[in-house]
């Protein structure tokens, strides 16, 4: 009799717990919204804040163990998805960021009318996927994950309906994405067909020994070609065009969603293909990411300095520009891992950094929302007087761009920029450790512009003009800040200073090997 080999694969329900439960609390929002009424909407929000704790929750039961699914029967090391460490810290990035966003949206839904049952359940299915990528060992996986992540985000930009600047970022958004999904795809069919497998151990295996130097040829394009979506969506120069239209048409949460989830998305994917995947292959990948890790950070830094203060919606558009000279800092660990004997070391320094970034620049979109609430062109010079105004919000939004600049108090910053300026270093990357040293300077100049601007008095201001205008001299009074918002505010700046005050909470992660 002829043995016959099972293709059932095994499924570990507690490893996809993060993902699983997102997913699933996205439809019960949607189904939830079908029998709501009109007054009972805003119980959706609450429901999937509660459902993305709950999916950071879920990870704890994974600290102890390495967890691995969806493996091949005869080859049990071989795996789809591993709830490994460095899985395990990405999902709490972007857990984390879901779970602040939502705090944001809560009352930016009511503000702006935006239709709730369609916000959560894209908000939810988003984040579902973002935490599914991190723990994706193969190709397809990678790529699924990716464009779940991506697909309602497209949808969330353009939520705003009879927007015209929201209709023109979705779109935008949309074809750059689709367009560089495409060119990743055909990179991926390129290194399929060269390997013959989409599991990235087995793909690195092959790559290290290839019979046919066309196949060799053929794989060196799928490379590059698969560097190209994921450095799109970590807003790369040449691939960031999108970006300050996207941020400046969204609302105001979902471009802080997408400048600190969107950015963990692509860089968790840039690092499992480049490192897991094509570590062979470094000869290819690790130049071409130094260029476009200076190229990157010069470009978004340059234009973030030239932002008028007086044009409309300025500070988002600083913002986005200075997301776009972060990914540049966030991506020299991963170049660094090319040129490095302990790839590890170095990626760990990206994981620091970006867990330093994503809080304190939520907590910086946080601070934005809250000034759109009274003047809703978020200009640079609406922030004059804002420490007269709202001391707390002043001074929350001073220690985030500071944490930015890498400046006391902002103590995590400056450790953040350092392991990453060690890895370039230590890589032999003088040259591009010089850039970065350029570039930080050059950001120091407009963080600590905007941070002066906090404290200065409101009636310096040029020729704006505020709903809480008073006689000159007596203090204008606040609105009280919604409560969801007071609390993303409050969570950011606790989390930053705790950071700061000990450091090494984030910064072990750049001596461990996670991967």
């Amino acid at each position: 009799m002829s043995t016959v080999t099972s293709l059932v694969q095994s499924v570990d329900w507690l490893a996809l717990a993060p993902p699983t439960i997102a997913a699933a609390v996205a439809l019960v929002v949607l189904v939830a919204d079908l029998f709501l009424p009109a007054a009972r909407k805003p119980l959706l929000g609450w429901l999937a804040t509660a459902g993305l704790a709950l999916a950071a929750l879920s990870l704890l039961p994974l600290l102890n163990g390495d967890r691995r699914t969806f493996c091949l029967p005869a080859h049990p090391d071989v795996c789809s998805y591993a709830a490994d460490p460095f899985a395990l810290v990405i999902q709490f990035l972007v857990l984390g960021g879901a779970l602040l966003t939502a705090l944001l949206s809560i009352d930016t839904l009511k503000d702006q009318d935006l239709p709730a049952g369609e916000y959560w359940f894209l908000l939810l299915s988003s984040a579902s996927g973002a935490a599914l990528l991190p723990a994706s060992r193969d190709l397809t996986t990678l790529v699924i994950a990716l464009e779940v992540a991506s697909l309602p985000a497209f949808a969330l930009v353009g939520m705003r309906r009879g927007d015209r600047l929201s209709s023109e970022a979705a779109l935008k958004f949309f074809l750059s994405s689709v367009a560089a999904t495409a060119v990743m795809l055909l990179g991926v069919s390129f290194l399929y067909a060269a390997t013959g497998s989409l599991h990235l151990s087995r793909v690195a295996h092959t790559l290290t020994d290839l019979p046919d130097p066309r196949l060799a040829t053929l794989a060196s394009a799928g490379v590059a070609l698969t560097l190209v979506g994921f450095a799109f969506k970590t807003a790369a120069a040449p691939f960031h065009f999108w970006v300050p239209d996207t941020y400046v048409g969204a609302p105001l949460p979902i471009a802080g969603y997408l400048s600190v989830v969107g950015k963990a998305v692509g860089f968790s994917g840039l690092i499992l293909v480049t490192v897991r995947g094509f570590p062979s292959y470094a000869n290819v990948w690790a130049p071409a990411l130094a260029v476009l890790a200076a190229l990157t950070m010069t470009v978004g830094n340059v234009a973030a300095l030239r932002q008028d203060p007086r044009r409309a919606h300025s500070a988002v558009r600083l913002l986005a520009w200075s997301s776009v000279g972060q990914a540049g800092y966030l991506l020299v660990p991963i170049a660094a891992a090319g040129y490095s004997h302990d790839p590890a070391h170095a990626i760990g320094s990206t994981v620091a950094y970006a867990l330093m970034y994503a809080a304190v620049n939520l907590g910086a979109f946080a601070v934005a929302a809250l000034v759109a609430r009274t003047r809703p062109d978020n200009r640079l010079t609406d922030y004059r007087g804002l420490y007269a105004r709202r001391p707390l919000a002043a001074l929350a939004l001073g220690f985030f761009l500071l944490c930015l600049a890498g400046l006391p108090p902002g103590i995590i910053g400056l450790f953040a920029k350092v392991t990453v300026f060690s890895a370039a270093v230590d890589a032999g990357l003088a040259w591009l450790a010089v850039i970065m040293a350029v570039n930080v300077v050059i950001a120091l100049y407009y963080y600590l512009q905007w941070t002066t601007v906090l404290f200065r008095g409101a009636e310096e201001a040029e020729g704006t003009e505020t709903p809480e205008a008073v006689p000159a001299g007596h203090p204008a009074p606040a609105a009280a800040v919604p409560a969801p918002l007071a609390t993303a505010i409050t969570l950011a700046a606790v989390l930053g200073i705790a950071l700061s005050g000990a450091p090494q909470l984030v910064l072990r992660f750049a001596s461990g090997a996670l991967l």
